[in-house]
């Protein structure tokens, strides 16, 4: 017969290991100094020397998180906008108003709307970069479509309303002030895009 292996006082299973407090310190760095190069020069003034001479991270430390350049702008792109929370007024109008109000101030923080045109741009080119892209935007539309359905539900809109166009009529006009007129983004203004929204699916009902 075999010999009997000594018991070590060890359960089969062993215990997942806990990551280690420096490895995920030099990844935040990587990704926050990334994210902050996007926003002063797009992804074309992303380099990993660069990365790595700002971060303070050496560049195989962050080749072996980041097998490639790509890679690491894909991880990077995926931090440019978080979604916002769901609201609930009582109202679709309040609801919109609300979310409309926050989307005004992320497009006026500099960083975010700096970084987004460079994505946007890279995603023509980058199926990686396009994919992180698509998710991203899916995010950030989520809590408008979530308010619009729910107001369709308890008959507050009526159901041959559709979201995807009342999302448009009040993205369009905060995106196109921002990016291309460059005129303010105010409560003012903010406030006659949901009105005008409002109006566009009862005019169908």
């Amino acid at each position: 017969m075999p010999p009997k292996r000594k018991s070590t006082g060890k359960s089969a299973c062993a215990e997942p290991q806990k990551p280690d407090k420096r490895v995920l310190r030099s990844k935040l760095a990587v990704l926050a100094t990334t994210y902050e190069l996007l926003t002063e020069s797009g992804l074309a003034g992303v380099s990993i020397d660069e990365v790595a001479a700002r971060s303070g991270v050496a560049k195989t430390t962050i080749y072996r998180h980041w097998p490639s350049r790509s890679a690491l702008l894909v991880d990077a792109c995926s931090k440019v906008g978080s979604s916002f929370d769901i609201p609930d007024t009582g109202t679709l109008r309040g609801d919109l108003m609300k979310l409309a109000t926050e989307m005004a101030a992320r497009l006026r923080v500099k960083k975010f709307s700096s970084a987004v045109p460079s994505v946007i741009d890279a995603a023509e080119r980058d199926p990686e970069i396009a994919a992180v892209y698509s998710r991203v935007h899916a995010g950030f539309m989520a809590p408008l479509h979530a308010v619009i359905e729910r107001a369709q539900k308890r008959g507050e809109l009526p159901r041959t309303s559709v979201p995807s166009e009342i999302v448009a009529a009040i993205v369009g006009p905060l995106f196109y002030r921002r990016w291309f007129s460059r005129e303010r983004l105010d409560d003012h203004f903010v406030q006659g895009v949901v009105e005008r929204a409002m109006l566009s699916p009862k005019a169908k009902s």
